[in-house]
């Protein structure tokens, strides 16, 4: 069997023995040991393959496992595809997939529904390895929404709280308009190319020969649908709410699988996005007002999860910066970088968590660098790297795609780019002197012990975070870019002078020492909440009421319409009903009347009938 169908296929594997273990064994113990082995070890056997596959292809190929669709002339091969962007995805969604399973095997133990747990982990797995593998957009959409429902599974794992289920029905609605994008796309792609748009090579291919309008309105549904899978303006409000499932799932959707598929999916388009530059410049603008909006929300949260999810939009709208404005190589460095430095903090909060008994409040912990000294450094290095102090790996993927703004000539982008680049500083040091720095400002119990297998990856973890950024160095130092070049995407090349770009890394670095600066000022010594008493704190504490409007606006229309159409169904339904059971009645009454057994009336009635058809025909035939 190919090793690449057998990285895809482990996934699904391990989902299919959890389950047959979770109903073949029957003591609890026994599934959980099992779940854990299994846990381990197909994650880590994809991971393997991975590197394997990296170091040993010798250049992109293609794998078809069977013939899917084939109507008329419409062909649709599952046909998986191997080339320098799918093997940088597929190599950091398998490593940190394994270290993100393993945290899990040891933050889930003892749960009730860790079986459960791992049967839908291993699917997500699986829907990502699918989506980032496929040849063509048709095969995209099924990892696509393999991921949806299984961030639906994960977000409501714990159904018993209705917060959680409302938590998960939200992602998924919101996602489906965005799926409506990149299901109308979809449509349009194969009415207008039919099977010539069933693989990238051919796409590209043919793309150029589409009108324009055409080209234009197919750019702009895919985004639609990266909008809502990414969580960028409009459709971000399920993000923060997605914080509902275990922590592990946080780490898993916003490292690993889901909101990445969304900045993957505009970079595979590049020759379609390089071709409608009008497109590209509305994707950098909501990218850049996604960044710079979360980092504001971020600034004013309490919740250590959800300022991690608010980051994470933020750091996919620079994504979606740089990609809109053809940096499209920078794009998916900063996602491999953010991969690794977001899925640590993500751990690394889950500790914190369960030290403290599932207090996740960032103002009711403190003075916890001492009791868990291996966190708060992960948590330090973590932070450093997503706020672009050098030499962590965020520096040197965040400062090419503000320089890219910068170069292309999009001040107003630049600017808020830089922004939220201060502000990012400023929220995470907030949050990393108000965890480990700052006194406790409340009793709690004595801390739970975290489990070993919950703190080796976050060491792994970490040392990407110091390092990875050795993989892309720039020219304007002296090195090669790696990466870029092993990609080779379509990228916008911005002619900038050596002196231009050291100035904007020394002015970048100066704001990411900035906003520590004020953050060790204002919480590092007395941590405050946020005054709501101010009319601007209080607005940024609710998220501009963005929620409320959602609310009032678009879903309690949607329920009451629903309800009105419900009621009228069921009323209509239900008279229809009732008025043909009051005929039977009516008509069973007259007919039985008729019943009296006399069989030369029956004899009689049948003779008329007989003879009233042959009339008829006859009539008929004489007309012909």
């Amino acid at each position: 069997m190919n090793l690449l169908i057998l990285t895809l296929l482990l996934p699904f594997v391990g989902a299919l023995l959890i389950t047959l273990g979770r109903f073949g064994l029957k003591h609890p113990s026994a599934q959980e040991r099992f779940a854990r082995f299994v846990s381990i070890l197909i994650p880590l056997s994809g991971a393997v393959l991975s590197f394997y596959l990296f170091f040993a292809a010798s250049g992109p190929f293609k794998v078809t496992c069977f013939e899917w669709i084939s109507i008329g002339a419409l062909h649709s091969p599952i046909t998986l595809l191997y080339d320098p962007l799918s093997s940088i995805m597929l190599l950091f969604i398998t490593l940190i997939s394994f270290l993100i399973f393993t945290y899990a095997t040891g933050y889930m133990k003892g749960d009730r529904g860790y079986s459960r747990f791992f049967i839908y982990f291993h699917l997500f797995l699986g829907s990502m390895v699918l989506l980032v593998l496929a040849d063509n957009p048709l095969v995209m959409f099924i990892g696509w929404e393999g991921v949806g429902v299984c961030s639906y599974l994960l977000i409501g794992f714990y159904m018993d709280d209705r917060a959680n289920i409302g938590a998960a029905n939200k992602a998924f609605y919101l996602n489906r308009i965005g799926d409506f994008g990149f299901v109308s796309a979809l449509a349009l792609l194969f009415a207008q190319l039919g099977s010539d748009a069933m693989s990238y090579g051919s796409l590209a291919a043919h793309i150029p020969l589409i009108d324009p309008f055409y080209r234009t309105l197919i750019g702009s549904l895919l985004f639609v649908g990266a909008i809502g899978k990414s969580a960028q303006i409009p459709l971000y409000v399920w993000l923060p709410d997605a914080m509902a499932g275990p922590t592990p799932v946080s780490a898993l959707i916003h490292a690993a699988t889901m909101v990445t598929a969304g900045v993957y999916m505009v970079v595979r388009f590049d020759f379609l996005y390089t071709l409608i530059p009008d497109v590209s410049l509305i994707i950098a603008i909501i990218g850049a007002s996604s960044a710079l909006l979360a980092a504001l929300f971020a600034s004013f949260e309490r919740d250590i999860k959800k300022i991690l999810a608010y980051s994470t939009m933020s750091q996919l709208g620079y994504m979606f910066a740089g990609a809109g404005l053809g940096a499209y190589s920078g794009a998916i460095f900063h996602l491999f970088n953010h991969a690794f430095f977001k899925a640590l903090l993500f751990m690394g909060a889950g500790a914190v968590i369960i030290a403290l008994h599932h207090q996740q409040n960032i103002f009711k912990m403190g003075s916890l660098r001492r009791p868990l000294p291996l966190i708060a450094l992960v948590m330090l290095i973590a932070t450093a790297s997503i706020s672009g102090v050098p030499p962590f790996s965020g520096f040197f993927s965040k400062d090419p795609l503000i320089a890219q703004a910068y170069g292309t000539g999009h001040y107003a982008i630049w600017i808020a780019l830089m922004g939220t680049a201060l502000l990012t500083s400023f929220y995470m040091f907030r949050l990393y002197f108000t965890v480990f720095i700052a006194p406790s400002r409340t009793e709690h119990p004595p801390l739970h012990h975290v489990s070993h297998s919950m703190q080796w990856p976050l060491v792994i973890l970490a040392v990407a975070a110091l390092g990875n950024g050795l993989w892309n160095l720039p020219h304007f130092i002296g090195f090669s870019p790696l990466m870029s070049d092993y990609l080779g995407m379509q990228d916008l090349k911005v002619p900038l002078l050596p002196s231009a770009e050291w100035g904007l890394s020394a002015l970048n670095t100066a704001l990411a020492l900035a906003g520590a600066a004020l953050a060790y000022r204002r919480f590092a010594s007395n941590p405050q909440e946020p005054d709501t008493q101010k009319v601007l704190v209080r607005l940024l504490v609710r998220k501009l009421y963005v929620d409320e409007f959602y609310l009032l606006l678009v879903a309690r229309p949607l329920l009451f319409l629903n309800r009105m159409v419900n009621t009228l169904t069921e009323t209509a339904l239900e008279r229809a009903i009732q008025t043909t059971v009051a005929l039977y009645r009516y008509y069973s009454r007259r007919v039985e009347t008729r019943q009296d057994g006399d069989a030369n009336h029956y004899m009689m009635i049948m003779m008329l009938g007989i003879s009233s058809i042959c009339v008829y025909f006859l009539i008929v035939y004489q007309g012909t």
